[in-house]
């Protein structure tokens, strides 16, 4: 089941009402069972994987706390890891492995024929799977107790809010919230209805409505029409997808986020204005947090980090991104993509000191307003030229793209191009129209309003406004049941 869609519009209202109705200790199973119906919309012949990988996880963690030596905890961390890992492998990564390896030995004269499987990639392994993970680490490391209601975690590793995108959600944020009353307020609603809404406009306003240039040109790079494939619509497209998949990402997020906050739970913020980072390091301290930080906690960290020699720093780097870009898609595309983003890093880390001693000798702030838009452009450039190997559909495309792209001006026409794009100039405004919506919507998000306060009595103005966004959102719903574009987020894959 999607959020934009109108099962979702139906199954949202009703679970809101028996989450009010309920009490506190029944509650629970109705979120589980509709939790795991949300997701058999989706699968329902795979939901035995969730089954299995919650079990298996709930068991071992309640092992391992048990456990008085330290072998005996290791051996069931290793069983969990083994046990979660490998299904995660196996649906997600072996028809790849196979493949790759059946490629090599003919490379070396081999005769092999190729074996491969008849795999459905589960909804949101990915996510699950680390969820699991961290909360398995986290009691081995003695952070935290493990949960003996299995109930309530099988909630946590289900809740059908962040459950196939994210966020990736931590034990100790999630499983407290999930036992409180957590008690309806209009705040919360109408904070929880705003986000959702501004999650409806990201995905079907701009997201949606943008795919089909992206498309027209990553999509048709084997067909000859006159000005589709050069440098100019290249450009244009790559920029375009970097849109594309911010609005499609973090609008599934802020749904979430949403849906959650209206029952009164609090999910941990996903975006922060990546494509406002003045460097790669920063662009990943605000693109897909939830992630960055469970790598940083379960593996860079562990690996050494930065508290090493600089050699195994930067290989700690290397790693920690090449097995985000194995973790995004089971491609040689995500790796690169992935490996870009790690060498990016280590360029930056390398050169930063000689950079700000160039700026120094030029009399120029680090403040300055022209050198801080400067930083953002050139680093919105780099996660650009990253992006079309995310989004390519192969290396051989890639190559190609990348060709066209530093040698593909010669002669373009920029009308032709457009013309070829099927992008009217009008089109064109609507797109940077909606993204500097988006980007004032982001910012108002963003103002940390959980540190406002509301008396239990609404006033006039703020009744009004609670209405409003009450109404925006079925408006925005209204407007997609219409237009009937109920289409896939594109981080469901992953």
């Amino acid at each position: 089941m999607v959020f934009n869609s109108l099962e979702f519009l139906i199954f949202f209202p009703i679970v809101l009402i028996l989450y009010r109705i309920l009490p506190l200790k029944i509650r629970w199973v109705m979120l589980l069972i509709t939790s795991y119906y949300f997701y058999m919309g989706w699968q329902a012949d795979l939901l035995y994987l969730i089954l299995f990988t919650t079990l298996v996880s709930y068991v071992c963690a309640r092992k391992i706390e048990a456990s008085v030596t330290k072998r005996a905890r290791k051996i069931y961390l290793v069983i969990a890891l083994v046990a979660s890992l490998s299904v995660l492998f196996f649906f997600k990564y072996f028809n790849f492995l196979s493949e790759n390896v059946t490629g090599l030995l003919e490379l070396m004269g081999f005769g092999v024929s190729e074996f491969t499987l008849n795999l459905i990639l589960p909804v949101g392994i990915s996510f699950y799977t680390f969820q699991t993970l961290s909360y398995v680490i986290d009691v081995y490391r003695g952070m935290i107790k493990a949960e003996k209601h299995f109930g309530y975690y099988a909630l946590y590793v289900s809740y059908f809010p962040q459950l196939v995108a994210g966020p990736i959600e931590r034990p100790e944020n999630l499983l407290p919230q999930l036992k409180r009353k957590n008690p309806f307020t209009a705040y919360d609603t109408a904070v929880g209805l705003k986000m959702m809404a501004v999650g409806f406009f990201k995905k079907v306003a701009v997201a949606d409505q943008i795919s089909k240039y992206v498309d027209g040109v990553y999509n048709n790079l084997d067909k000859t029409t006159p000005g589709l494939i050069n440098g100019f619509t290249i450009t244009v497209a790559t920029v375009l997808f970097a849109v594309q998949i911010y609005c499609d990402f973090s609008g599934y997020t802020d749904i979430a986020i949403g849906c959650a906050r209206v029952m009164g739970i609090k999910l941990m913020q996903n975006f922060d204005n990546p494509y406002s980072a003045t460097s790669i390091k920063d662009f990943w301290r605000r693109w897909h947090i939830s992630l960055t930080s469970w790598f940083t906690d379960y593996l860079y960290i562990p690996l050494g980090g930065s508290r090493c020699s600089k050699v195994k720093h930067y290989r700690n780097i290397l790693i920690v991104f090449f097995i985000s870009g194995v973790w995004h898609g089971a491609a040689w595309t995500f790796i690169l993509w992935g490996t870009m983003h790690g060498i990016y890093q280590i360029v930056g880390n390398i050169t930063a000191k000689y950079r700000v001693m160039l700026w120094d000798k030029l009399g120029v702030s680090q403040q300055n307003p022209i050198l801080v838009i400067a930083k953002k452009i050139g680093t919105f450039a780099l996660v650009c030229i990253a992006w079309m190997a995310f989004r390519a559909n192969s290396l051989r495309d890639l190559g190609f793209l990348y060709k066209q792209l530093f040698t593909g001006w010669s002669g373009v026409s920029i009308t032709e191009s457009m013309k070829a794009l099927d992008m009217s100039v009008m089109a064109l405004m609507t797109v940077v129209f909606s993204v500097f919506v988006i980007n004032l919507l982001d910012k108002q998000i963003n103002l940390r309003i959980d540190e406002l306060h509301l008396d239990s009595g609404l006033s006039v103005p703020r009744a009004n406004a609670y209405i409003t966004v009450c109404w925006t959102v079925c408006v925005a719903w209204l407007i997609l049941l219409a237009s009937n574009a109920a289409s896939s987020f594109i981080y469901f894959q992953f």
